[in-house]
């Protein structure tokens, strides 16, 4: 016998119950006095208090949700690399899902979803590909595997196995061995979010929680909104 038959032949141990799963949130809130004078602002402070404080596993981690020409929507983890007053900056290749998506409907949302500090942040905004200076520049700052592997991956594509994706990095580490600059792929690049609102999402007790949600106003300015729980 197999070591997969045994483990299918093994009774099924019941699954946890979500509906039983509950988390207790902290008193301290979030007021409109406390927040910075723009949502980029107010994002560096949650930042770096996830990274530098709660050192939370990658605090840029961001779930990227986009929506195809019909609205079909799909969702990913992808990590930021930049964020500054004109947006928020993320990699990919132009011909994924993602990329794809955005060419025919640019609108997107991004969540950062900082558990452990029972807080969110969702940003809603257009998305609009970087200069491919800028690309190039970011692409020179990837580890050399990670610059092989932007060549080696038809990110989201159907592939026949692992090991022709793994013959593709080969030949690609042999014919750019470590020290060797690797071109930016052409159809690899950025996207700048710029937000038109930023929610800032504080869990508090008994599920009254904290939203607070910059809009972008049509002067440049932002005013704050508070949503209920």
């Amino acid at each position: 016998m197999t070591d997969r038959d045994a483990v299918a032949s093994d009774p099924a141990e019941p699954a946890p119950d979500p509906a039983a799963m509950r988390k207790h949130y902290r008193a301290e809130g979030l007021a409109e006095a406390d927040l910075a004078a723009t949502p980029v602002a107010q994002f560096a402070r949650w930042f770096k208090q996830a990274a530098s404080e709660a050192h939370l596993f990658e605090p840029n981690a961001m779930i990227v949700s986009t929506a195809d020409a019909d609205g079909r929507p799909s969702s990913r983890t992808v990590l930021l690399k930049q964020f500054d007053d004109h947006g928020f900056v993320f990699f990919t290749n132009y011909g994924s899902h993602k990329g794809r998506d955005l060419a025919e409907n640019p609108y997107v949302c991004l969540l950062f979803p900082w558990h452990p500090m029972a807080r969110q942040v969702i940003v809603t905004g257009v998305a609009r590909r970087t200069g491919r200076d800028e690309t190039a520049a970011y692409f020179r700052t990837r580890p050399h595997g990670s610059q092989l592997g932007a060549w080696a991956s038809t990110q989201s594509s159907v592939i026949p196995s692992r090991a022709e994706l793994d013959t593709s990095y080969a030949d690609l580490a042999a014919r750019y061995p470590e020290g060797e600059q690797v071109p930016v792929p052409p159809n690899w690049g950025g996207f700048r979010v710029a937000p038109q609102t930023v929610e800032f999402w504080q869990g508090r007790e008994n599920r009254l929680h904290d939203r607070l949600r910059y809009v972008a106003e049509q002067d440049g300015g932002w005013r704050v909104e508070r949503l209920s729980p």
